[in-house]
């Protein structure tokens, strides 16, 4: 029988030896699978910091396309401080997951986030956007608590007509929720994809039938302008 004191000590060189060779080592974690899609996006983002480090209390718009193609965001709100982190394609659990990468580092006065058309579209029930939206302004407000949300409702169009009774439940949901926080605003551009008739229209969209054209954006910057507060006279807008 091997005595204990010789037992500990080959122990010893095993596990010196083992750590030497790299076994039992675990490789570094990379991206989540259903969020790796969007990290040449936010790496970008990242990269643009670096080279033009944020300040703090400017007005963040985060989102999906809506967000990521609103071309003139910085000419329809002249005097405040805009940093657009819009990703199209997302979804709101997208925006939460990277929230450390392109919200928390600018310590934003203001967020206006736009989602759940594209949460949607991928199956997720009104109540889930809803619950989605919840997680995203919880976590927010845990880090910044001083910092505000408004959330850009859905609006309906032609090319999501058959969504438009989900994303209307949705908007209910998230518009119930944000009532009952001082903290949370609910921008309604419904009005801004509807014909005289009240119904979708093509109007103000592009020719996919989705995303605003530069009237919409015009009407969706009106609706915006009321909740951003006062500009700021010493704005830098990136």
């Amino acid at each position: 029988m091997i005595p204990m004191r010789r037992r500990v000590v080959l122990f010893l060189v095993g596990a010196i030896a083992c750590l030497v060779a790299g076994c039992g080592t675990v490789p570094p974690r990379g991206p989540e699978p259903k969020f790796e899609r969007w990290e040449k996006e936010i790496a970008a983002f990242g990269d643009a910091d670096r080279a033009n480090p944020p300040q703090p209390g400017a007005i963040l718009f985060t989102g999906s396309s809506t967000i990521r193609m609103w071309k003139t965001l910085a000419t329809d709100f002249p005097g405040h401080r805009v940093i657009n982190r819009g990703f199209g394609g997302c979804r709101i659990e997208d925006v939460t997951h990277f929230a450390d990468r392109i919200v928390f580092p600018y310590a934003p006065r203001l967020i206006v986030i736009r989602g759940g058309g594209n949460d949607i579209a991928d199956g997720k029930t009104a109540e889930r956007v809803a619950l989605d939206f919840r997680e995203f302004a919880e976590k927010v407000h845990a880090r910044l608590p001083r910092t505000h949300i408004a959330f850009l409702s859905q609006n309906p169009t032609v090319a999501r007509a058959k969504n438009e009774p989900i994303e209307r439940e949705a908007n209910a949901r998230i518009r119930r929720y944000i009532s009952g926080h001082r903290w949370m605003q609910y921008i309604d551009i419904d009005g801004v994809a509807l014909g005289a008739d009240g119904k979708p229209s093509d109007e103000h969209l592009l020719a996919d039938h989705l995303h605003f054209n530069a009237e919409g954006y015009r009407l969706l910057a009106e609706r915006v302008r009321p909740f951003l507060g006062p500009p700021d006279e010493a704005g830098k807008v990136r």
